[in-house]
C-alpha cells in the first residue's frame, strides 16, 4: 500500500494546563512570606505591575478612583475588528482588578521596628573561640597545623567527627603527633570539647572537676550502660555500694554536659509567622488571612496608555505592553484567587474543628481532606496544596492547618476519636504511671478499653514510639 499524505479535521476533547493555570496552581503552596518574595520580583519584572502607594489604600478613595476612571485602552481597542486585542473582553474578566489590584481584607497596620539599641551583635563560634585560645598558645608550627585541623573536624556539639588516622592523613603528621595536638584541645574551654565519644566527653570533665579515681569516673568509664538503662541495684552491686551512694555519683554525672560545644553555636530561632488568624466574633470563629508585607497590586496607568492606538508608539511596543498587560492581569487575578481559596479552607476547618477551638486537643476531631473538600466544592488536590506548609493561629495555640487531617478511630460508644487525641491520653497516662512499676502497652490497651476505645496493642506501640516514649523496661526506675 502507498504512503500517502492527507489533511484531516478532527474533534477531540484534551484537559491543557494553561499557563494563567499553572500560576494559579502554583501560588497554592506558597506561604505568605514567600508569596510576598514572588510579588516583589514579579515588579522588578513586569513595568506594568506596581504596589499601590499607602496613601490610596482606603475603601473609601479606592471605590471613589473606581468610578471616576476612564475607559481603558484595553476596552478601546477590544472595538476595533482588525485588532488582535479583542481575543478577550479584558474588561468584563478583569474589570474588579484594573484599577484597584488586589485589595486586602483587612487594614494594614504599621508596625514599629524594634529599636537599634536591642540589635546584637553576631557571636563567636565555637571554631573561633579555640582557634583564639590556641593562637594564645606557644606550639610549633606543626602543632599548630594539627591543632588547626583537628578544630576544623568539630561538629556543633564539639564532638570530633574525624579520626586520628584520618586527621594524620591530611598532612605529613604521624599518628602521634595528632593524640598529642588532640590533648592540647581538649584542655581548652569548654571541657569536654574534641572528645571522641560520650564516654570520653564526660571523662575529660571529670578530671577536670577532681574526680579522678573515684567510683563516678568508674561509673562513667565502664558501666555508663547501667546508668542509661537505670539498672541502679546491679550497678551498686559491681561498684561494692550501697544504692544511696551510686544515686549521689549519678547525680555528679547528670551535671556534666554532653553537648559542651552547642553554648557556642546556639541554633537560631525560628519564628513561624501564620497565614491565618482565628478570630471569635461574637460566638462565632472566622478567618482571617494575615496579609502584613504583602504588596497590594494594581496595572500601571503610565504604561496602559501605551496601549491607546492614536498613541505613536511602535507595534513592537504596544505588543510587548500587551504581553505583560496579560500577564499582570492574571497575576492580580491568581493572587486574589488564592486568598479566597484559602480563606474557604479555613473556615471549613474552624467549622470542623469548632470543639477543638473551645475546649483543645482533647476535642479534635478526625478530619480528612475529603470531607474539606466536599464541603467547599473544590477537588482534595487543591485542599491539599492550600494546607501544605501554611500555620493557623488559634486560641489554642499556632498549628499548621496539616495538623487539623487525622484518621479516626470508632469508640464502643459510636463517636470517632482522632489519632492525636488518643497519643495525647497516652502520654498523660505515661506521665501519671508509678516509675518503679511502669505500665506495658498491654496494660495500656486495658486503660483505653475500659474509656471506650478498642485499640490492638501494636498500635499502642505504633503510637508510643512515635511519641518517643521508651518501653516499659526502660521506662522503670531500680532503688
Amino acid at each position: 500500500m502507498a504512503l500517502q499524505q492527507r489533511l484531516q479535521t478532527r474533534l477531540a476533547q484534551k484537559l491543557i494546563l494553561t499557563p494563567s493555570l499553572q500560576q494559579a496552581i502554583k501560588l497554592l503552596p506558597m506561604t505568605t512570606v514567600e508569596l510576598s518574595d514572588m510579588l516583589n520580583q514579579e515588579m522588578v519584572e513586569n513595568p506594568m505591575l506596581e504596589e499601590v502607594p499607602t496613601e490610596e489604600l482606603q475603601p473609601a478613595e479606592s471605590a471613589q478612583q473606581a468610578e471616576k476612571a476612564e475607559e481603558t485602552p484595553a476596552a478601546e481597542e477590544s472595538r476595533e475588528a482588525n485588532d488582535t486585542w479583542d481575543d478577550a473582553d479584558y474588561e468584563y474578566f478583569f474589570g474588579d482588578y484594573l484599577d484597584g489590584g488586589y485589595r486586602p481584607r483587612a487594614p494594614r497596620e504599621v508596625k514599629e521596628l524594634p529599636p537599634i539599641e536591642n540589635t546584637l551583635s553576631t557571636a563567636s563560634s565555637l571554631s573561633d573561640h579555640l582557634l583564639w585560645q590556641l593562637s594564645s598558645r606557644q606550639e610549633g608550627e606543626a602543632t599548630r597545623e594539627i591543632a588547626t585541623a583537628i578544630i576544623g573536624n568539630l561538629d556543633d556539639d564539639g564532638q570530633l567527627v574525624a579520626t586520628t588516622d584520618e586527621i594524620a592523613a591530611m598532612g605529613p603528621w604521624s599518628v602521634e603527633d595528632v593524640e598529642g595536638a588532640l590533648e592540647i584541645v581538649q584542655h581548652f574551654d569548654p571541657i569536654g570539647v574534641a572528645a571522641r565519644d560520650l564516654r570520653e566527653c564526660l571523662l575529660l570533665q571529670l578530671r577536670h572537676l577532681g574526680f579522678a579515681g573515684t567510683p563516678t569516673e568508674t561509673i562513667v568509664a565502664d558501666h555508663l550502660q547501667l546508668v542509661q538503662s537505670r539498672q541502679l541495684p546491679d550497678l551498686a552491686h559491681r561498684l561494692g555500694l550501697s544504692v544511696d551512694d551510686v544515686k549521689q555519683h549519678i547525680d555528679v554525672i547528670r551535671h556534666l554536659d554532653p553537648k559542651p560545644g552547642s553554648r557556642y553555636n546556639p541554633s537560631s530561632s525560628q519564628y513561624v509567622i501564620p497565614d491565618v488568624f482565628v478570630v471569635k466574633t461574637e460566638d462565632e470563629y472566622v478567618a482571617m488571612l494575615n496579609e502584613e508585607g504583602l504588596p497590594q497590586l494594581r496595572v500601571s496607568p503610565v504604561y496602559r496608555r501605551l496601549l491607546d492606538r492614536k498613541s505613536e508608539n511602535s507595534a513592537e511596543t504596544r505588543a510587548y505592553v500587551k504581553e505583560k498587560f496579560r500577564s499582570a492581569l492574571w497575576l492580580i487575578k491568581s493572587v486574589d484567587q488564592r486568598q479566597k481559596t484559602i480563606q474557604k479552607v479555613s473556615n471549613s476547618i474552624i467549622q470542623f474543628q469548632r470543639e477543638f477551638l473551645d475546649h483543645g486537643i482533647e476535642h479534635l476531631r478526625p478530619l480528612v481532606l475529603r470531607n474539606v473538600a466536599n464541603d467547599i466544592g473544590m477537588h482534595e488536590s487543591t485542599v491539599s496544596r492550600v494546607v501544605n506548609n501554611k500555620y493557623m493561629h488559634t486560641p489554642q495555640g499556632v498549628f499548621e492547618l496539616k495538623y487539623f487531617f487525622h484518621s479516626g478511630i470508632r469508640s464502643s460508644y459510636g463517636e470517632s476519636v482522632s489519632s492525636v487525641t488518643i497519643k495525647q491520653r497516652i502520654r498523660k497516662i505515661v506521665e501519671t504511671e508509678d516509675s518503679k512499676k511502669p505500665l506495658s502497652d498491654s496494660k495500656i490497651v486495658a486503660i483505653l478499653q475500659d474509656e471506650g476505645l478498642i485499640l490492638a496493642r501494636r498500635t499502642i506501640a505504633k503510637y508510643r514510639e512515635e511519641l518517643k516514649i521508651p518501653t516499659s523496661s526502660q521506662r522503670k526506675v531500680h532503688y
